[in-house]
């Protein structure tokens, strides 16, 4: 029987709206974990997501918003409610001219999958560059008032891994404006190349992971004691890698069920194949415990839970 919430959808049905009733959101997790969401939402459009989220919102059902899914742990049990994604995918250049050039500032996140709003959501980055580094201002979709706004870069109040979007729930990134650097395209490619070959080969595109799973401790945060056992070369861009507590409290290899932290990298969990959200979740706890019985540490993770 169709829900009641789905058949207003489908009445008011704007350009860009797709709906699907109990899909496992297993689907759409880079994990591959999770069980149904009751619906699920996609909007292509601006006016898509401002008519369907007034529609979910005036139904009083329960909704959450999520983006492609690469840093995302949902429960087993799934959603009870509505999952909604923003899906419009458009680029856009300010003036009517486009100059073909290399354009700088990017290079250094190629190969990080995911969504632009997932990017500014937790200030994606890597070799000591984040996406808040480029951005200008960020459109955004009040889902309380219904109003769309735009904010600046500071106003986004950026921090390692962190926005204000955390905070504001209600918030939807619509858009982001970058400022870019023009810059040699040949040298631009050699080195997002390098990166993305990489990448692949800690995190191949095939594996079944959300990257690392825990934010890397910031040295100066860290207690005098912890500091000390620190060799010097471990320190990067004023950050220490989590895998490095990690891998001294014996995490490489660990496993439960069809979850596995890699033998290679201590702060890399993945489905082998047929692993639960729980058994992430049993996982992560574990590795927290070990870097706090052994240091003290409580390690803060970088992927979401739903």
């Amino acid at each position: 029987m169709q829900s009641p919430l789905v058949a207003v959808m489908r009445a008011i049905c704007p350009p860009g709206l797709s709906i699907v009733e109990n899909p496992p959101l297993s689907r759409y997790t880079r994990f591959e974990v999770g069980g149904p969401a009751r619906i699920l939402a996609d909007a292509g459009t601006e006016k898509a997501l401002i008519e369907i989220l007034r529609a979910i919102r005036e139904s009083g059902e329960p909704y959450t918003v999520m983006g492609g899914g690469t840093n995302l742990v949902v429960s087993d049990q799934g959603y009870d409610g509505v999952v909604l994604r923003y899906t419009n995918p458009a680029l856009e250049f300010a003036g009517n001219t486009v100059i073909a050039r290399g354009v700088k500032g990017l290079e250094t996140m190629t190969g990080i999958p995911g969504w632009v709003g997932g990017a500014v959501y937790g200030n994606a980055g890597a070799y000591g560059h984040s996406i808040h580094e480029r951005i200008s201002s960020v459109r955004l979709l009040d889902a309380e008032s219904g109003l769309v706004r735009e904010i600046g870069n500071s106003a986004c109040e950026f921090a390692y891994r962190e926005s204000i979007f955390k905070r504001r729930k209600n918030w939807i990134v619509l858009s982001a404006t970058l400022e870019l650097e023009a810059a040699d395209m040949d040298e631009l490619r050699t080195t997002a190349a390098g990166i993305l070959k990489i990448r692949n080969e800690k995190y191949p595109p095939t594996m079944r992971c959300a990257g690392s799973i825990f934010k890397n401790l910031l040295w100066p945060q860290l207690p005098e004691a912890v500091r000390a056992l620190v060799p010097a070369a471990v320190v990067r861009e004023g950050k220490v890698p989590s895998a490095y507590f990690l891998e001294q409290a014996g995490a490489k290899g660990l496993r439960r069920g069809g979850v596995c932290v890699a033998d290679y990298h201590a702060n890399l969990i993945y489905n082998q194949g047929g692993g639960t959200a729980q058994e992430v979740g049993e996982l992560i706890a574990e590795l927290k415990q070990r870097a706090h019985d052994r240091f003290g540490l409580d390690l803060e993770e970088e992927v979401q839970f739903l």
